[in-house]
């Protein structure tokens, strides 16, 4: 067999993807993000460089034709909570009819549902992942590409966040929701994953990485007396080293340039406890009606467990490149991001969504907003929560200046 070298493989893909891009039709019917896609066809390259086209029969995602890029995000929506009255599935309806109201108006390149899905101690065994079907229902109809982490409620006797992840895979072309590789994120936590995304159909390396990481927590399957661990295990951090340096070795050989990320999980990081006690209200503007303690953050759940979420922190922050922010759920009454010292890095709050889940007056329901101004990694983001009923609060700019 003759192997090409990379520079011949960048010939070939430039010489394919114009092809491609030649006779590509859009579907009118598809929003801007990938209604220019091209599915480039099987190219024999070096199985080392494989493990960056995660997704060879998708879409490739794009910022759109005016270089930005738009993700607007659902976090715990809880759907599924007393299945046995009145009252819990009329909380699903609201759910969905907010989830519509908000794809509707917002028409974001891409959503990120960021945990607690479903409150899987209330449902029922025997259809459970049914849930998943109404969850993702909005966003099949929207054709809006997306993906998903879990959460603790997500691993519950009733349902596991393999089970959820398999049967969104099964729902929806258009998720991008992946499993860990084999040992990877312990327990529980087989969602993990990234994302990458394009600035033009055409280019050979991505803009952008999303990362997805899975904080677990929760309760084994079909046990009230075996907890999970309420942190990202430890394995994650020697993947994301592993995966950050196959980026570095096959893209930058083919094309040298900086790429952006962004980083989601559902149970915010234990650092981000010290944060709260020195929050601004002008600098981070926001709801701020949950103390974090015990439960409130990775690793709290006992004092056994204390400092578990450390390597990944570490690593997170070691290795990532171009970290614009980390966006957590987990802690409904609160939407304020905030910059964490000790790595330097931006934190920030989603907004609950959905209505089922613990909540309190005046704290409302909607979703957190984030737009990429353009590919530049340099280029600051804003991001904003938005109420159901069009109202926005908490717009702020992340940049290299944001919490200084």
């Amino acid at each position: 067999m003759i192997l090409l070298c990379l520079h011949d493989i960048r010939i070939l893909v430039t010489s394919l993807a114009l092809f491609c891009t030649a006779i590509v039709k859009a579907s009118p019917s598809l929003p801007h993000a990938y209604s220019r896609q091209v599915e480039f066809p099987a190219i024999d390259i070096p199985s080392h460089l494989k493990i960056l086209n995660p997704y060879p029969d998708k879409p490739r995602l794009t910022f759109s034709s005016s270089g930005t890029f738009k993700l607007t995000v659902f976090s715990d929506l809880h759907y599924g909570e007393n299945p046995w009255d009145d009252w819990g599935p009329q909380q699903d309806v609201n759910s969905t009819r907010l989830m519509r109201r908000v794809l509707s108006s917002e028409k974001p390149d891409y959503v990120v549902l960021n945990g607690d899905l479903i409150t899987g101690e209330n449902t029922f065994r025997e259809n459970s992942t049914t849930l998943i079907d109404r969850i993702v229902a909005p966003l099949n109809e929207a054709k809006i590409p997306f993906s998903s982490t879990q959460g603790n409620h997500d691993n519950e006797q009733n349902i596991t966040h393999l089970e959820e992840i398999r049967r969104e895979q099964r729902d929806s072309y258009l998720s991008y929701t992946r499993t860990a590789p084999p040992g990877i994120g312990g327990e529980g936590g087989e969602g993990t994953y990234w994302v990458p995304i394009y600035e033009k159909a055409t280019d050979l390396t991505p803009a952008l990485i999303l990362w997805f990481f899975d904080s677990r927590g929760g309760w084994s399957p079909g046990s009230t007396s075996a907890p999970l661990p309420d942190w990202v295990d430890d394995s994650v951090a020697g993947w994301i080293e592993r995966e950050t340096a196959a980026m570095e070795a096959g893209w930058d050989s083919v094309e040298k340039r900086e790429r952006g990320a962004l980083a989601f999980v559902h149970i915010p990081p234990h650092a981000i406890e010290n944060v709260q006690k020195t929050l601004n209200t002008t600098i981070n503007p926001g709801l701020n009606a949950d103390t974090l303690s015990q439960g409130s953050t990775q690793a709290t759940s006992n004092p056994s467990s204390a400092g578990k979420d450390q390597p990944f922190w570490d690593s997170l922050n070691t290795n990532i490149k171009n970290l614009h922010a980390v966006i957590s759920g987990h802690d409904h009454g609160d939407e304020w991001c905030a910059r964490e010292p000790s790595k330097d890095v931006i934190f920030c709050f989603d907004k609950h969504s959905g209505y089922g889940g613990y909540s309190s007056a005046g704290w409302g329901h909607g979703v957190r907003n984030i737009v990429f101004p353009s590919a530049d990694p340099a280029s600051g983001l804003e991001t904003w929560i938005l109420l159901e009923d069009g109202q926005t609060r908490a717009r702020v700019t992340l940049d290299g200046n944001y919490g200084r």
